[in-house]
């Protein structure tokens, strides 16, 4: 039976922020188990490539880029130009250069401040299109990241970890969370945008006393307030919290961000991790007036991430112990994230087929 602890490749996921690809710097990396070479061309564009070198696997990321733009392979020097075509190899100095010494690319999009790269079957990319992040490319927001953080656990626990907040307690106990965060009633919606399914619930309180860290960024101690969680696709959740006095959500009182997590699958034991926290430009913090809202957030949410860290990593490690026996216990607020790994199985399912039916004509 197919698990949905595995990855997708048919999909759009984070390779970095655009800051991160830098004009002349190469970058290596692996998603959904597939290595890559990428960087930022003299004309600007970011690219990607199969990171093996056509000659004898060489990762090209630990080649260099070239004054002509060229990348040079660090072992016998074959230089591919920005589309993967070999132009020059130092062994062949009458410049005869073999059909098949080429690298394979990627699609690459960048958008709203974010690289994607799509790992799959090329041919199928138009089918969706990478989630939008406005926010982060407005300048009336202030944004901050984390860089990217590689965590030894399956992507799909760190979804279901974003879509299941009643973790809040006792995990966040203290920090973002408390015993009451579990009773809040859940609504769910779903559908499809722009060719990505996505799952999202809607938590609404009125009169809410706020656990400590929310207080302290948002200033207010009793709330009204709005939470969202929306896995847009399997590479992207968006969270949206506002918060305000009690019968002043949507006036100028109102407080919150937009907190997004980028979720780009290594292999089925890892994944690279990334929150992007939004807030408005001007609003400052409640903890420290001098401080704006998201330097507040991204000062004190690692310690957050480090709880939901440790959980997945403990997580994963129990996927290695044999079922035997053991079934899972399902949970009314779970719904959300059952949606989600059946959405996870549906995709891997429509990737197997092509291959079943490729085997069967052979």
């Amino acid at each position: 039976m197919t698990s949905p602890y595995s990855y997708i490749r048919n999909c759009w996921y984070v390779a970095g922020l655009s800051k991160e690809f830098e004009p002349g710097k190469l970058t290596g990396h692996k998603f959904a188990n597939r290595a890559m070479v990428m960087w930022r061309t003299k004309e600007g564009k970011v690219v990607a490539f199969d990171n093996r070198c056509a000659h004898k696997r060489f990762p090209l990321s630990e080649g260099r880029l070239m004054a002509d733009g060229t990348l040079e392979c660090a072992y016998h020097g074959l230089r591919y130009n920005d589309t993967g075509r070999c132009v020059a190899i130092p062994s062949h100095p009458d410049g005869s250069i073999p059909a098949q010494a080429k690298i394979n690319p990627f699609p690459v999009v960048e958008q709203d401040g974010l690289v994607w790269v799509w790992p799959g079957d090329a041919a199928k990319m138009h089918l969706r299109k990478p989630p939008r992040s406005p926010e982060i490319a407005d300048a009336g927001w202030e944004t901050i990241d984390s860089g990217p953080m590689h965590v030894p656990a399956n992507y799909l626990l760190l979804i279901e970890n974003l879509l299941d907040i009643t973790h809040f307690y006792p995990l966040h106990d203290g920090n973002i969370g408390d015993i009451e965060n579990s009773k809040i009633p859940i609504e769910y919606e779903e559908g499809e945008l722009d060719g990505n399914k996505y799952i999202k619930t809607t938590r609404q309180v009125k009169n809410y006393k706020q656990p400590p860290y929310l207080a302290d960024w948002f200033i207010y101690d009793v709330v009204d307030r709005h939470h969202t969680h929306c896995m847009m696709s399997p590479g992207f959740t968006r969270v949206v919290m506002r918060n305000a006095p009690p019968g002043q959500l949507g006036t100028d009182k109102e407080r919150g961000y937009v907190l997004m997590h980028t979720h780009t699958p290594v292999d089925e034991r890892k994944h690279v991790w990334r929150w992007i926290v939004n807030c408005k430009k001007d609003h400052m913090s409640g903890g420290d007036p001098t401080m704006s809202a998201a330097k507040r957030v991204a000062s004190t949410f690692p310690a957050v991430v480090d709880q939901d860290r440790w959980a997945l990593e403990r997580q994963q490690h129990m996927f290695e112990i044999p079922d035997d026996g053991y079934s899972e216990l399902f949970l009314k607020p779970d719904k959300a994230l059952r949606r989600a790994r059946q959405i996870f199985l549906q995709m891997m399912r429509e990737e197997q087929v092509p291959v079943a039916q490729t085997q069967a004509a052979q």
